[in-house]
């Protein structure tokens, strides 16, 4: 922040510091704290951010872009989900007295879900890591509040039983790291359907599927090729160069070539298009692997999913030297997050990009916050802050971050009514802001100042 000299005299000649404020204005530096700035500034700062964020994109797929845009306007729970640059730029700097941890980044109700863990078997857990960066603990404990909150809202609750779910969320969290203290179960505790709470079992359960009954959903068995749809858009003249980049990952990431996936012969391509909120105007691709046998029933599906910087980069406090290593630092968050996760997790590169790559699995499944009554969500959020904090808990695991466990010094660094209230504060001061902001954009997009493709007269 640039603050001109107040001196009392009045006569003052202050044209040189209004020629460097003038200079640093016209270069885009930060003179003001982005939260302070008034309405009409405000305004151009969400349009130049959410811009600036997404250049790659526009470049890149400008009809991806648009996508997203248009995505992002229809309601303030997506647009909260799709501009973490924005949001986080709000944090800049902040909570730097606080433990550091590899956080997940971009925590929120819909980046929980089901996924296969090592044995091929569904399990619920943290579903996203693209954002992962070292941070503060509490930053991925503010951002998934301020989801919880807005979910509450769009859900109808008024505000004091949007705090409620707050509540329950911070205290799942909290109450999680507790548990972990006592023991080691960080190590090796998994939501599965023999373990978990009834919401989550019944949502393990709904999410088991026959693997022939997924695959026909977008693959021609009779062909074993992948079913052209609007989402599905066959590429299959790079199956050979897409051959060389699954060469590279089974290498780069020591993948078994003689497990489930048989030789890793690429059989088909797919561009896969109408992907999550933030991934939109991202590379995105379905490969399609020959299994053990000949019967296209045993073929397994990689979605290769490009990587990009996280939106944390430069804004932590500089607590931990780093470098954003993209699909490197994606796959050591899933590494340490999660507790036997896919086997098939891996990285590797297309066209001089960064793609992390996972089993598109028949298992993915998710909790529909929108159904959800008080008390459920009340419970999931519940749920969702005791996996945050087995993350957590998890980071002082070969993150070299930290001396000792991290649930220890996180719970020893935080008066816990104390740290309960500023989160519910926090949740809905920053939820507040999100919706003004939300509204402004929504003006922007109705002028066209997100328009990247040319509109038919």
């Amino acid at each position: 922040m640039i603050l001109l000299n107040t001196a009392a005299t009045h006569d003052i000649d202050r044209t040189e510091a209004f020629k460097a404020f003038a200079q640093q204005r016209a270069e885009g530096q930060v003179l003001l704290a982005p939260v302070l700035l008034p309405p009409e500034e405000r305004r151009l700062y969400i349009r130049r951010t959410i811009r600036e964020d997404h250049q790659f994109r526009i470049h890149n797929r400008p009809e991806g872009a648009q996508a997203k845009f248009d995505k992002l306007a229809k309601s303030p729970f997506t647009f909260f989900r799709g501009t973490a640059l924005l949001y986080y730029r709000d944090q800049a700097g902040t909570d730097g007295h606080l433990p550091t941890v590899l956080t997940i980044g971009d925590v929120h109700p819909e980046n929980f879900g089901v996924m296969p863990n090592e044995d091929g078997v569904p399990f619920f857990g943290i579903n996203d890591f693209d954002e992962a960066y070292f941070a503060p603990f509490s930053w991925d404990l503010k951002r998934g509040a301020v989801g919880f909150y807005i979910a509450a809202k769009e859900n109808g609750f008024a505000q004091k039983k949007r705090s409620k779910v707050v509540k329950s969320f911070v205290s799942g969290y909290l109450n999680g790291l507790k548990e972990f203290a006592r023991d080691d179960r960080e190590k090796w505790r998994q939501y599965r359907i023999d373990n978990s709470p009834p919401m989550i079992k019944e949502l393990l359960e709904s999410a088991l599927t026959s693997r022939e009954k997924f695959l026909k959903k977008i693959v021609d068995l009779d062909k074993g090729l992948f079913t052209p749809s609007d989402e599905i858009v066959p590429r299959s003249k790079l199956v050979s160069e897409f051959q060389q980049a699954i060469d590279q990952y089974c290498e780069t990431n020591d993948i078994d070539t003689k497990g489930r996936a048989g030789h890793f012969k690429v059989k088909d391509v797919a561009l896969k298009k109408d992907s999550g909120a933030a991934s939109l105007g991202l590379d995105r691709y379905y490969v399609l692997i020959d299994g053990p046998t000949g019967d296209v029933r045993d073929d397994i599906i990689l979605e290769l999913k490009q990587a990009r910087r996280s939106a944390l980069y430069g804004l932590t406090p500089q607590r931990v030297a780093q470098e954003d290593g993209k699909a490197e630092r994606i796959l050591q968050s899933q590494e340490i997050h999660l507790v036997g996760g896919d086997p098939y997790y891996g990285r590797t590169t297309f066209n001089d990009l960064e793609f992390i790559v996972r089993e598109r699995s028949p298992y993915k499944d998710k909790i529909d916050v929108d159904d959800l009554s008080l008390k459920e969500l009340k419970e999931y959020a519940r749920i969702c802050g005791q996996v945050l904090a087995q993350a957590h808990a998890r980071s002082d695991e070969d993150t070299g971050v930290m001396d000792g466990r991290a649930e220890e010094q996180i719970l020893g660094s935080i008066n816990l009514n104390v740290f309960k209230d500023d989160i519910v504060r926090f949740a809905k001061v920053t939820a507040d802001r999100i919706y003004e902001d939300y509204e402004l954009f929504q003006k922007d997009h109705v002028l066209g100042a997100f328009n990247f493709v040319k509109q038919e007269k």
